[in-house]
């Protein structure tokens, strides 16, 4: 025989919380038949019509059923939301039965809920997590609270922190191909994500950053914006983005959105007004916890500032520009990722770039769009190597080459057999400063007479943050100032070095831009010889030094002087 369901007066079906309040005295049968009528007739749940009325609080309510039912009770506020189970129970199921999920341990969890009567949930979540369940009182209104919090879409979290922002352009948006399929597109073309990365790149081209990274992690997901050479966090998304952030980029960037398992390499354009392009370098990487995306933003208008924005100390100026106008020759720029090393020889390049000069570039990749110079991008897979390149450009009567680095022995050697034959040859290396490019080159196995009579200038440069406006004079004592490499002569007292000290202009960081540190060393007679003795790097930076050419650390107690860059920030990115 079926059992009876309870019922109030008016013949609807009574609630089990209600049917406890007047069983403890808590509620009249009339009160209880009231607030229940009301319940039905608003659509709502009989704990929400209760606590409304202002009969109990919802912390008398929590103690009530925690006694009442023999159940624990925890105070849900002091809890942590990062160390709840994810995905333990459906997002939905909490929302409809208001519950969530406090522990796992084996085939039991611990849920958290106000109202002990609801066995319609406690049967769902069994059922659900194939567990048992073992309720958790807390307080009705902190679990609402929490509830919100948890079960928020990520959509409307990605629509918070869009605001209005969003319609941008790309160049040469390509729609996925066939065999990607139509659920790979419903997954790109999001709407909200489609406007998220949007903002996310203005925001990073408004703030003149250099580098974007999307990083997933087990408990979060960031964006960070590298700005004048130092990461900064820039937002925290949701994790449940992450996916498909990573597919839209892969589209704009003609990257494959089903290959998650290695690493990729792509290029997209932005339009960011109809005077205005920007070109973003894409890497994808698998990490541990999704993949990685890093993207890194190249300004053509960069390297057509002119050479004077660069930061070159005049003297250092005029030997740089009459080195480049020889006829041939090889200059090396040299410096870690990052240092600028790409702008420098564009913008040298860009100074040589008229009508009557052939120009060829081999990069991996081509970072900066410069029209009339002919642009190649390596391509190991497909054969087209920096050595293979520089032998095709040998046979299109070029006046000027540029290799975007030298790597190995080869590519070298063909570098220097085109300054010897009548090219103007620009590259670069990775080395700490100008004197050890010579031993390194060396040391690669590259003769000696075919340095010394190729080679005719190396810089070597470092980027050092740029004081903002709002900088302001401070106080280092002179024996700090010595040690940094100042001489007791320029202690003067007719200068001071200044310091950061921060405003809206610079986001309270006290720097804004960067401003170039380099070492400009010509090859005189006397290092030629030097290299002929095979000479190594120390031996090479005395002669250097004798003839006046400043270190790097010594170019960058200059910018301190001059009070362009703080001493902290040289003594940063110097070694002396």
């Amino acid at each position: 025989m079926a059992a009876v369901q309870p019922t109030s007066a008016s013949g609807s079906p009574m609630s089990g919380l209600a049917r406890a309040l007047m069983q403890a005295g808590r509620l009249t049968p009339p009160q209880a038949d009231a607030l229940n009528k009301k319940a039905i007739a608003e659509k709502s749940t009989f704990i929400d019509v209760l606590l409304a009325g202002g009969t109990i609080n919802a912390r008398e309510l929590a103690v009530f059923c925690a006694e009442t039912f023999a159940y624990p009770l925890l105070d849900l506020s002091a809890i942590n939301p990062e160390i709840l189970p994810p995905k333990a129970i459906d997002t939905r199921l909490m929302a409809t039965q208001r519950v969530i999920p406090l522990a796992k341990r084996g085939n039991k969890m611990s849920v958290a809920l106000s109202d002990p009567t609801n066995t319609q949930a406690l049967d769902q979540i069994k059922f659900q997590a194939e567990s048992t369940v073992e309720p958790v009182i807390v307080q009705h209104d902190v679990l609402l609270k929490l509830l919100e919090t948890l079960t928020k879409s990520s959509t409307q979290t990605v629509l918070e922190m869009t605001g209005d922002e969003g319609d941008i352009e790309f160049a040469e948006e390509e729609s996925l191909s066939q065999a990607q399929g139509a659920a790979a597109e419903a997954e790109v073309e999001d709407a909200p994500i489609v406007r998220f990365l949007n903002k996310m790149l203005m925001d990073a081209v408004n703030m003149g950053a250099s580098d974007l990274h999307f990083e997933p992690y087990e408990k979060f997901y960031r964006i960070r914006f590298r700005v004048d050479g130092n990461l900064m966090e820039h937002a925290q998304p949701p994790t449940s983005i992450k996916d498909k952030l990573v597919s839209r980029i892969k589209v704009l960037s003609k990257l494959d959105i089903s290959e998650k398992r290695v690493p990729q390499d792509g290029r997209m354009r932005l339009i960011v007004s109809s005077t205005k392009t920007v070109d973003l370098r894409v890497s994808t990487l698998p990490t541990l916890f999704g993949e990685k995306t890093v993207m890194r933003i190249l300004d053509a208008t960069q390297a057509q500032m002119g050479i004077d924005s660069l930061g070159y100390d005049p003297d250092q100026k005029e030997i740089l520009l009459d080195a480049v106008h020889r006829p041939y020759g090889m200059v090396l720029v040299t410096g870690p990722t990052g240092s600028g090393k790409t702008v420098s020889l564009y913008t040298c390049l860009n100074i040589l770039n008229k009508p009557g000069i052939n120009i060829s570039t081999a990069e991996d990749p081509a970072e900066i769009n410069l029209p009339g110079v002919n642009q190649v991008n390596v391509n190991d897979r497909a054969g087209l190597t920096f050595p293979v390149a520089l032998k095709a450009f040998l046979r299109q009567d070029p006046d000027i080459i540029m290799v975007g680095e030298i790597r190995d022995l080869e590519t070298a050697d063909i570098a220097i057999k085109a300054a010897q034959t009548g090219h103007m040859v620009f590259s670069t290396l990775h080395t700490n400063d100008a004197p050890s490019t010579l031993t390194r080159l060396m040391n690669m196995g590259v003769a000696p007479f075919n340095i010394a009579s190729s080679v005719i200038l190396i810089t070597a440069q470092r980027l050092a943050r740029r004081l903002c406006t709002c900088k302001k004079p401070i106080d280092i004592a002179p024996d700090l100032l010595l040690k940094a490499g100042f001489k007791d002569e320029d202690l003067d007292g007719t200068w001071k070095p200044y310091g950061p000290v921060g405003c809206e202009r610079c986001n309270g960081s006290g720097y804004k831009g960067r401003v170039g540190i380099y070492q400009i060393m010509p090859i005189t007679p006397a290092i030629e010889a030097l290299i002929l003795a095979h000479g190594n790097a120390m031996q090479i930076a005395a002669q250097s030094e004798a003839e006046g050419v400043k270190s790097l650390r010594q170019s960058g107690l200059v910018k301190v002087k001059n009070g362009l860059t703080s001493l902290e920030e040289v003594l940063g990115c110097t070694n002396e």
